[in-house]
């Protein structure tokens, strides 16, 4: 009896180690057999891993054994990846996840390209979760589907790619610049874009200096990157950078002068930094004396003049710039304006001839801004500031008649503001 009873417990024993083995060939079989492409077959050896193996799992003399853990692990992983139902697929998944987690626990070495390989299936399932999460615009949660992939895949490129882009739109900046930076140290294909990204979550939370860091990095590792000088300008532009602007958009030119936009930066610069030398013309305590203000209407006429000169190659690369040819009209015209109200306004009534010879100086200044002006109409027949800036012309030049019929146009216009006659 003794005997036989010691002969059951060793068979039943056996037994069980070999529903193991039989769900370790089922499921290499089902790996084999799905690298092949037959689909149907591979199926059919998967569910009968899944059989063998829950029953290895749930007996006591198997349930201790990492490789029962592990073997579960890649049946229930490859499930989840398979099937296509996040209601069915979910339960898998996490089933695999505490699986492998027992199988690291218990292995000593020997099933670790088995866990590994498991890892990496739970890992694609987590991608293509991510995937379709982010499509359905869940991006919290397509963030943190991405980033189980990533850690399994530190060193993946487009893992972290992909967690930083769901993170800036989950609005979680923290883990977005985390992601970036770190995508910045590798040699992703598509850095300088990431450049420009993390630079705009810097300005979302409102940190212009890191903003403006990251821009100016990664214009030292891609030069010639018109859009990163591009975003650097305007960025340095609104701080209030001017100077450092200016700096940068030469440096800039230098390596890319066929590049309009450029330009037309520097020209606004220019007219940027003659809209100070206006407030200062208006401010009395600087224009004591005729010789101050006489300096000040230089400087103001030379800047213009700097602008006008870069508007002008805008407009000579591209005719069509309406940005450019707005600006070149109004920079031309400015001193036009000037000796217009100087005559009407410094010269005494007795002295016609003056009079007459600063009218005729204006006139012509006027006349080198109309093309420009007409043009800024022409590509944008319904901007209020094309059609003022023309308006302003016509007046200038006296031509009532015109100006009239431009206020009627801008009278028409939708957003016309209402205080404009």
């Amino acid at each position: 009896m003794i005997a036989g009873l010691l002969g059951l417990v060793t068979a039943t024993a056996f037994a069980q180690k070999g529903e193991l083995k039989d769900a370790r060939e089922a499921y290499e079989k089902y790996d084999l057999l799905n690298k092949s492409g037959a689909a149907t077959l591979a199926a059919i050896s998967l569910n009968t891993a899944k059989t063998s193996i829950d029953k290895a799992a749930a007996n006591a003399k198997t349930s201790g054994l990492g490789e029962t853990w592990a073997v579960k692990g890649s049946v229930y992983a490859a499930l989840a990846l398979n099937d296509t139902s996040q209601a069915k697929t979910a339960p898998l998944f996490n089933t695999a996840d505490e699986a492998l987690k027992k199988a690291q626990e218990l292995d000593k070495g020997d099933n670790k390209k088995m866990i590994d390989n498991a890892k990496t299936l739970l890992a694609q399932y987590q991608l293509n979760k991510g995937v379709k999460l982010y499509g359905q615009k869940k991006y919290d949660q397509a963030y943190r589907a991405f980033e189980y992939y990533r850690q399994a895949f530190p060193t993946d490129t487009n893992a972290i790619y992909y967690s930083g882009i769901s993170a800036v739109d989950a609005e979680n900046y923290p883990a977005a610049i985390t992601n970036y930076t770190k995508l910045l140290t590798t040699r992703f294909s598509k850095n300088s874009t990431v450049y420009l990204e993390l630079s705009s979550i810097y300005l979302r939370q409102k940190d212009t200096t890191n903003a403006l860091k990251t821009l100016g990095e990664g214009i030292q590792k891609y030069p010639t990157n018109s859009d990163l000088r591009k975003k650097e300008i305007e960025l340095s532009l609104q701080s209030g950078k001017q100077q450092e602007a200016l700096a940068k958009l030469q440096i800039a030119i230098a390596n890319d002068p066929k590049n309009k936009v450029l330009y037309y930066y520097a020209g606004l610069t220019y007219s940027i930094f003659a809209d100070a030398i206006v407030k200062d013309m208006k401010d009395k305590s600087k224009t004591k004396d005729a010789a101050a203000k006489a300096a000040l209407q230089a400087k103001k006429d030379e800047t213009y003049k700097k602008a006008a000169d870069m508007y002008m190659k805008a407009v000579e690369i591209d005719p069509n710039y309406f940005e450019a040819n707005i600006n070149l009209g109004y920079a031309l015209m400015s001193p036009a304006i000037d000796i217009y109200n100087y005559a009407n306004n410094e010269i005494p009534v007795n002295k016609q001839k003056e009079y007459d010879a600063a009218i005729v100086k204006s006139t012509a200044q006027f006349n080198i801004a109309k093309p420009y002006l007409l043009k800024a109409v022409e590509l944008k027949p319904n901007s209020y500031d094309a059609l003022f800036n023309l308006k302003t012309y016509y007046l200038g030049t006296k031509d009532t008649a015109h100006a009239n019929e431009i206020q009627k146009k801008i009278e028409a216009l939708p957003t016309a503001p209402a205080a404009v006659k």
